[in-house]
């Protein structure tokens, strides 16, 4: 069994947001996927799917980006899952340009409030985790973080991501599920 968790907040009003880039993510994923049942429980919108005999669940938090972890945690203890090996958190980063991707595991927050707050309830850092880029700014922009990563993406970033960045991200969802 393994845990695939999209990071974003909740409503219409942060839907095509930077900061949902893991919700969109997952999305994207799922969308031309067969055997997939969605139900909201734990505080969260989880999709079961079915890969080469083995269960797996997408979740896309329903709390607030800043209270992911809670879920996150509750989900893992539930499924009684090693989140060293078998959760992967999928966020946005602003510390990458935009379309950057990165996968690994053991790295800090780096600011990112909903993988601290990950890191805060299961103890640990030690989980796969694919970052997003969604910097976008000019180098001397005075727009702050908290503003920017709510701000949508463009109508160009939203056809770069569905062209590039979602097609690469979906191969490091399969290579995962392949461990």
């Amino acid at each position: 069994m393994k845990i695939i968790v999209g990071l974003g907040n909740p409503g219409n009003r942060y839907e095509l947001t930077r900061h949902n880039a893991g919700f969109l993510a997952i999305d994207y994923f799922l969308k031309d996927r067969d055997a997939i049942t969605c139900q909201s429980k734990f505080n969260a919108q989880v999709c079961e799917y079915h890969e080469n005999g083995m269960k797996v669940f997408f979740v896309k938090p329903q709390s607030y980006m800043n209270l992911s972890g809670e879920v996150i945690r509750e989900i893992a203890a539930f499924y009684k899952i090693d989140v060293t090996t078998d959760l992967l958190v999928i966020h946005d980063d602003k510390d990458l340009v935009f379309g950057q991707i990165k996968s690994g595991s053991g790295s800090g927050a780096g600011g990112h409030n909903g993988v601290q707050n990950t890191i805060d309830e299961l103890g640990t850092k030690d989980f796969a985790r694919i970052r997003i880029g969604v910097e976008a700014r000019e180098p001397d922009s005075p727009l702050p973080t908290d503003e920017f990563v709510l701000q949508k993406f463009t109508d160009e970033e939203l056809a770069q991501l569905k062209e590039k960045v979602f097609p690469e991200t979906n191969k490091l969802i399969e290579a995962f599920l392949q461990k």
